[in-house]
């Protein structure tokens, strides 16, 4: 299936999706796939690899080519200068061949020379004019089929580097594709992560006004200070302050998400998993199987389909040094009729032949050539090998950040359990008396702390999960794309 296929798909994916009021991550991904200008121009130069396969088949076909010629003269064509005068010959019965009339001497009967030239007795006029042809106006035309019979496989290393280029224009649009849908994924958790963070930012709001309406109460009972006010105050301020920050933030990521969707920057719409209090993680480490890894990355792929381009660039550079042979044939019509006199009008011929070219001497140059094209493609395979090894350590690292992250998020999980004990029994406590203002606030920084460093662990698991699906090639959000 075509990769306009899969954008049908993924527009009906985004519009199912609006239609229900909220947008998924994998309707956000649909959407980007759809818009971008980039997978739209990767889509263009696959159809254009196409064009160039199909060029590189006709090699193999016979090729028709017409030419039509048309020539004005200013002047005739005259084979002659001026009239001639040519001698004639009669047969001689005593020799049995033919002699020249001659003018003879009565007395002697031998011809007589004038200025050492025999005199003709008879002579033919060839008329200037009877050898004057008009060709003001000339005309010709060939209708010529050549037909390649052997090219020294020059054709054949075309028709094998079209086709890996169109499998390499293929492979570069899913890996594009690949890099727009890791960009959505950050954008939309960065969006998910600021929700959260807003929706904290505001329960933390309400938990200091609570406590500031507490303590403005205990002051005037004469039970808190001034100074406990103002120190609640402060915070109160700073949360307010925080918050602001926070409604940028959410506002310039969903900004952010709109643009990397192909959508308007103010375009609001409501994302999927912004109100589930749990994103519901399921996330396990992983075994990493390399080999499998090098057969599913594009990059991987796109390498070696280079190297097999440069070996056929190779053999072409290869087949300069062969010999080549092709059959011909040709209709040739002309005006004035070279065929018959040179009359003014049409006269036509057909040949038939072939053409051969053995290269025998280039100074080296045919040869240098084709080891320089040798070294390319062991260029490419160098690149392919390098492109291994680096792999190998981003897989590993990518890996190794994704464990780390599973464990930063049960670490998290368990500190804001303790937080959350902590902000219950230190509330409790001011209110039998017993915990004091500056406790209760370093309880609820503590919270705030907790919940925060629990939400960033929480998104940073998804991205690192979605970064190591990306590094391994297990990126199947659009397995049409892929499969086309």
């Amino acid at each position: 299936m075509r990769l306009p296929s899969f954008i049908l798909i993924a527009t009906l994916l985004a519009l199912g999706a609006n239609a229900q009021g909220t947008v998924s991550l994998d309707s956000c991904r649909a959407m980007a796939l759809r818009n971008n200008k980039e997978i739209q121009q990767a889509q263009a130069k696959v159809e254009v690899a196409g064009y160039q396969r199909r060029e590189a088949h006709a090699a193999y076909l016979p090729s028709v080519d017409l030419e039509a010629t048309y020539i004005y003269n200013a002047r005739n064509l005259a084979l002659i200068e001026s009239d001639q005068l040519l001698p004639t010959k009669s047969f001689n019965p005593q020799t049995g061949s033919y002699d020249f009339n001659l003018v003879t001497d009565p007395a002697t009967g031998y011809p007589i020379q004038v200025n050492g030239q025999y005199v003709p007795s008879q002579v033919a006029l060839l008329p200037k004019d009877a050898l004057t042809y008009n060709v003001h106006n000339l005309m010709a035309g060939a209708l010529t089929l050549t037909q390649p019979l052997y090219m020294g496989g020059k054709i054949k290393a075309m028709n094998e580097i079209t086709r890996y280029a169109e499998e390499l224009a293929r492979t570069m649009a899913v890996s594009k594709a690949e890099d727009v849908v890791y960009d959505v994924d950050v954008a939309y958790w960065q969006v998910v992560s600021l929700v959260a963070k807003q929706k904290l930012a505001e329960s933390y709001v309400k938990l200091v006004q609570n406590l500031d309406n507490d303590v403005k109460a205990m002051q005037q009972q004469g039970v808190a200070t001034r100074a406990n006010v103002l120190n609640v105050d402060v915070k109160l301020n700073e949360a307010n302050v925080d918050l602001t920050k926070v409604n940028n933030g959410v506002t310039l990521a969903r900004m952010l998400l709109a643009q990397r969707c192909g959508l308007p920057v103010n375009t609001t719409f409501t994302l999927a998993d912004e109100n589930r209090n749990e994103l519901g993680m399921t996330a396990q480490p992983r075994q990493v199987d390399m080999n499998s890894v090098y057969g599913r990355r594009n990059d991987i792929h796109s390498l070696e389909l280079a190297t097999q381009i440069y070996d056929q660039k190779a053999r072409v550079e290869r087949s300069a040094m062969m010999p080549s042979l092709a059959a011909i044939a040709a209709v040739h019509l002309t005006n004035p009729n070279t065929y018959n006199g040179f009359k003014n009008r049409f006269g036509g011929n057909f040949s038939v032949g072939a053409v051969l070219k053995v290269p025998i001497w280039h100074w080296g140059g045919l040869s240098s050539k084709y080891k320089a094209a040798q070294v390319e493609a062991r260029i490419k395979r160098l690149e392919l090998e390098d492109a291994r090894d680096k792999i190998n350590l981003q897989v590993q690292q990518a890996n190794y950040r994704f464990e780390e992250a599973i464990k930063t998020y049960n670490m998290t999980q368990a500190n804001l359990a303790k937080a959350d004990e902590n902000l219950r029994i230190a509330e409790v406590g001011f209110k039998e008396g017993v915990a004091t203002v500056d406790e209760v606030t370093a309880a609820q920084t503590a919270w705030l702390k907790a919940n925060s460093e629990k939400i960033d662990a929480e998104i940073d698991v998804r991205l690192c999960d979605t970064y190591l699906s990306k590094v391994t090639g297990n990126m199947n959000v659009y397995p049409t794309l892929s499969n086309q």
